[in-house]
């Protein structure tokens, strides 16, 4: 029995149809394979109209001059995190897929690189929905990449909630040795005491610790 698609995979289904192997005009190689054959093929028009640093490298002098099938290599993402990465740029961009969110963190750092902002945003809501105790380290170190400050913001409210543990943790010292300015900054923002309310500031009753 025939699958009966929608409306909206349709609509995709003729840009897959379009941009088929045959008329692709770059490979896109991970930067854990040396394979050519494990590139991936791409299409220029597209990768340029998604990326900004797409278009600067496909319309300097050697692609322009090149008559053969160039290949770029991705240095910043392996086999597995360049499928998902391209998959997102086919895309509609609705969504992450379960791929995509599997390599979020690679991916976040892809956007900022590749300057695909919307990537980054879908990057950053499930980095800051994900936010543990036990990555908010991380996912603070990962803030300063591209300076996000709400990124930065989620992670130092959830260090902040976990403070006693994070802060005596062996994950917290070695952090502190590779980043000492953001150190500062959970300090600040654990030091940081709530403002009284209006009602209390007389009595005194709230916890302002």
């Amino acid at each position: 029995m025939a699958t009966t698609l929608t409306n909206k995979e349709l609509f995709w289904d003729g840009i897959a149809k379009i941009f088929t192997e045959k008329q692709a005009d770059v490979r896109l190689k991970p930067c854990d394979d040396k394979d050519e054959e494990a590139a991936i093929f791409a299409h220029k028009i597209l990768l340029s109209a998604r990326s900004k640093v797409f278009k600067m490298i496909f319309e300097s002098d050697k692609f322009k001059a090149s008559s053969m099938m160039e290949t770029v290599t991705v240095e910043d993402l392996n086999h597995e995190e360049l499928v998902a990465f391209v998959e997102f740029l086919y895309s509609d961009g609705a969504i992450l897929s379960g791929k995509a969110k599997k390599h979020v963190v690679s991916l976040y750092r892809a956007a900022h690189k590749y300057e695909i902002p919307h990537l980054g945003d879908l990057c950053r809501y499930v980095l800051i929905s994900s936010l543990r105790s036990c990555n908010a380290l991380k996912v603070l170190a990962l803030s300063e990449i591209p300076s996000d400050d709400a990124l930065c913001d989620a992670a130092l409210k959830v260090i902040k909630t976990h403070k006693s543990t994070i802060s005596t943790s062996a994950a917290f010292k070695e952090f502190a040795v590779l980043h000492p300015v953001l150190t500062v900054k959970i300090m600040k923002a654990i030091s940081l005491k709530r403002k009284p309310c209006v009602h209390c500031q007389k009595c005194k009753s709230c916890d302002f610790s």
